[in-house]
């Protein structure tokens, strides 16, 4: 079995990418010289690993609960996933892990994410995929073993950043395609200028209805 270990360096935005993505600088040493190696990694929240204050909790009680009860509900959010090949190398190579981060609310990473505010996010890389090794007679197959994977400690700004620089000021919700079109009808009646204007004048009626 060829011997791998992975290590996460650093991490930051990618500019000008066709969905908010960032880029994870990572690193992988061997046992013995490599053709390649195609890379699946799978990236997970490890919420356990990080304390959380009384204004998280609360922001967090739509995804685990009451924070009494998280010692059962507290558990790892599937963040993402990427493929890469990495290219041949000796003995260690270092390269960048593009991964792409949604801004759906829907989705329980992003609100995660979204809850924090500060610090550093507990990550934990799950590595898969094939080894193509130097060999006498040309090369031999491998699969990365299931044990192989990386923690990293990502500071929360990182993620704010990506999301500020492709929705600066901005944040997106999922509703249905009825209520969209019952909000664009509202909007062009009353000649509202954008959907900030459409949803802040129905909150205004509505409290003014409940006064």
């Amino acid at each position: 079995m060829i011997g791998l270990k992975f290590a996460v360096l650093d991490a930051r935005a990618l500019p000008h990418g066709a969905v908010p993505t960032l880029n994870f600088r990572m690193r992988v040493e061997a046992t013995v010289p490599l053709h390649a190696i195609l890379l699946h990694a799978r990236v997970d929240i490890e919420p356990r690993q990080r304390p959380h204050t009384a204004s998280e909790q609360e922001r967090l009680e739509d995804l685990f609960g009451e924070a009494a009860r998280w010692k059962d509900t507290l558990r790892p959010l599937v963040w993402s996933r990427a493929t890469l090949a990495v290219q041949a190398f000796e003995k260690s190579v270092e390269f960048d892990l593009p991964v792409a981060a949604t801004y759906d609310f829907e989705v329980a990473a992003a609100k995660y994410l979204d809850a924090l505010a500060g610090g550093a996010v507990p990550l934990l890389f799950l590595f898969s995929g094939t080894v193509f090794a130097k060999a006498a007679d040309g090369f031999r197959v491998e699969q990365i073993a299931w044990e192989n994977e990386a923690r990293y400690r990502m500071p929360v700004e990182v993620w704010r950043d990506v999301m500020e620089a492709y929705f600066p000021g901005c944040a997106w919700i999922r509703i249905r395609r009825e209520s969209l079109d019952a909000m664009q009808r509202f909007r062009a009646r009353h000649g509202l200028l954008s959907w900030d204007d459409a949803i802040d004048t129905l909150l205004e009626r509505r409290e003014a209805a409940a006064r």
